[in-house]
């Protein structure tokens, strides 16, 4: 087949931006290798390549197959797209809007790591503010760090909005839940110690982030929006 490299024995390393992009959008949709490799008509060994080589650069044939494969655009998976917002493309026509169930919305809520925190500022301040934040989901709280002082850390001892969702901006569907409930700071070493151990989403910020804050649900809502 044209598309097989002509040597493979190397062996991987680390994915390219193109090769991280194909095989996030082939796990979100639950596919192996071989059913994407199938739907794109070309061989499996050649799609491992494109997601494991940081040099593999395809064509814009390829690309289309892959894109089609992957119920996705050229634009995203070749990251022209990176630094626009979400939900830049036209609605269906025909939207379907239900809403989830509590078990659904918990389910979404963790499978992600970034969500939007909405703290509340003084009462002579300028308004609400909202912040994205990494975020694990442990025994159905929420817990993320932050820095002492940082914007997060005012949600201590108040009610707070926490908010996810993803968009397929393909298909122009997607979902999102809402989270309301009050914030607390987490204080007691050993539970600091252990939120630590256990959780999974590190802050993409960096820098000493040592204040752990934790989310309790008390209402949970969400919407799917289908075609």
């Amino acid at each position: 087949m044209t598309d097989q490299p002509s040597s493979y024995a190397a062996p991987a390393h680390p994915a390219g931006d193109l090769g991280r992009r194909i095989a996030r959008r082939r796990t979100e949709l639950v596919l192996s290798r071989e059913e994407v490799a199938a739907r794109a008509g070309m061989a499996t060994t050649f799609l491992r390549y494109l997601e494991e080589q940081p040099a593999a650069s395809p064509g814009t044939a390829v690309l289309l197959r892959l894109a089609g494969a992957l119920e996705t655009t050229v634009k995203h998976l070749a990251g022209g797209d990176v630094e626009l917002p979400p939900g830049l493309g036209r609605a269906a026509r025909a939207p379907h809007v239900t809403e989830l169930t509590e078990a659904e919305c918990r389910a979404l809520l963790s499978t992600h790591g970034v969500g939007r925190l909405a703290v509340a500022t003084a009462p002579d301040g300028p308004g609400p503010v909202i912040v994205p934040v990494n975020y694990s989901v442990l025994d159905g709280a929420i817990v993320l760090r932050t820095a002492p002082g940082g914007t997060p850390a005012q949600a201590a001892g108040r009610q707070v909005a926490f908010e996810v969702d993803h968009i397929d901006e393909a298909f122009s569907q997607g979902w999102s839940v809402l989270v309301r409930g009050p914030a607390r700071a987490v204080t007691d070493p050993a539970v600091t110690a252990r939120l630590a151990e256990r959780a999974y989403s590190e802050p993409w910020a960096g820098g000493r982030r040592e204040q752990w804050l934790l989310i309790e649900p008390a209402v949970v809502s969400g919407r799917r929006i289908t075609v």
